[in-house]
């Protein structure tokens, strides 16, 4: 018997194996896929949110600027890329101006620090690529960019070396109630728990439903994301933000925390849970918007696009909680910005389990840090040669 099983090895399901691992219970993690991060976390965006853009009045308000600021000390202790670059807002039309100031009030109500609004004059000395019909700009210094499933491989090779059980390739089929907890039938075995975390991305209603606690739907919606040529390294130094949407933050500039610039994402609501295809009318839609900010980028410049799917809920909002179903929590639709959420999130969600009777006695001997795997990118040709 488990004390804890968390269904799904995206960043946020590593986060949560991470954190419970500092405490005296038994904790497994089960993936439906070959490793963690296979799903949504390895096509993300790779953006650590400034913390100004969700609204404080929800989940996702509420934890962007907490685990905003979590980053560093993650990054440091695991050994992942991590680069606190900076983003740019960008307002395009005169409509677009009261929505900066929005936000820079939004953000210094949630406590992000450094935001200031830059003119045209500013914004031509910083990032001389830009267009020069950009009316004004807020900058936000404390966004930054990670490489996601790098930051998984992290989180749970920590988890591990702490006492997580991992079990890949195993898809959940259906789960059963008991007397004591939950049983949990896969592919391959099953899984007593006392407490379930449904962080299943995509399929978190879906598996929601097994124990009747589906009181929410996961709404697919497809990014499409196109990798350019590294000769472009540098045409802009930080994140660019057009003015967000009603269901997007817009097509984004990317400097990738290994330096190439990526573009995207598209945001097209598909009912395929597994439809990771791109396709013409994305690029043109990613290449349309690019050029407006950015006229010096073109499709000619792609070496590679890929796509990925958000696990959005009809909620609008994350849904973290315990169901009606005892033991059961649900740790669903964690969209945009959930990857900046995520090490919020796990600590968010650790002390809603003490608020249910699981005992979080911590251990003397928890280890925080990882070595980490070798980063060619960043190592001189003498130490790659070594």
């Amino acid at each position: 018997m488990y004390d804890v099983i968390i269904i799904g090895g995206g960043i946020v399901g590593c986060a949560l194996a991470r954190e419970l691992s500092r405490y005296r219970i038994r904790v497994a993690l089960l993936e439906r896929e070959v490793e963690v991060g296979f799903g949504t976390s390895k096509t993300n965006s790779g953006i650590i949110h400034a913390g100004h853009h969700a609204h404080p009045d929800t989940l996702k308000g509420q934890l962007e600027w907490i685990g905003n600021q979590m980053w560093d000390d993650l990054a440091r202790d695991l050994n992942f890329g991590f680069s606190r670059i900076g983003e740019l807002l960008l307002a395009m039309q005169a409509e677009d101006l009261s929505h900066l100031e929005k936000l820079k009030k939004q953000g210094e109500r949630k406590g992000v620090t450094g935001l200031e609004m830059w003119s045209p004059k500013r914004l031509r000395q910083e990032e001389p690529n830009l267009s020069h019909d950009i009316l004004q700009a807020l900058h936000a210094p404390t966004a930054g960019v990670v490489n996601p499933y790098e930051a998984c491989f992290g989180l749970i090779e920590c988890a591990q070396q702490n006492g997580v059980e991992l079990f890949c390739g195993q898809p959940v089929l259906s789960i059963t109630r008991e007397d004591d907890g939950l049983l949990i039938h896969t592919s391959r075995q099953q899984f007593r728990g006392r407490f379930i975390l449904n962080a299943a991305g995509v399929f978190a209603d879906q598996v929601a439903a097994m124990v009747g606690a589906d009181d929410f739907k996961i709404l697919p919606r497809k990014g499409e994301e196109y990798m350019l040529d590294r000769r472009l390294q540098g045409i802009v130094t930080r994140l660019i933000f057009p003015t967000s949407t009603a269901s997007s933050k817009g097509v984004l500039i990317i400097p990738t925390v290994d330096g190439t610039i990526m573009v995207g994402p598209t945001a097209e609501d598909v009912n395929d849970r597994e439809d990771l295809s791109t396709t013409f009318s994305g690029a043109d839609k990613v290449f349309t918007a690019v050029r407006r900010y950015c006229p010096a980028i073109s499709e000619r410049d792609t070496i590679t696009e890929f796509a990925g799917l958000r696990a959005v809920a009809d909620t609008n909002d994350f849904v973290i909680g315990p169901s009606p179903i005892k033991g059961f929590f649900n740790v669903a639709g964690i969209q945009s910005p959930g990857l900046t959420a995520a090490p919020a999130i796990a600590t968010y969600v650790a002390k809603m389990l003490r608020g249910e009777g699981l005992a979080l006695d911590e251990k003397t001997d928890w280890q925080a840090k990882i070595e980490g795997p070798p980063r060619f990118a960043l190592m001189s040709a003498e130490e790659r040669r070594a």
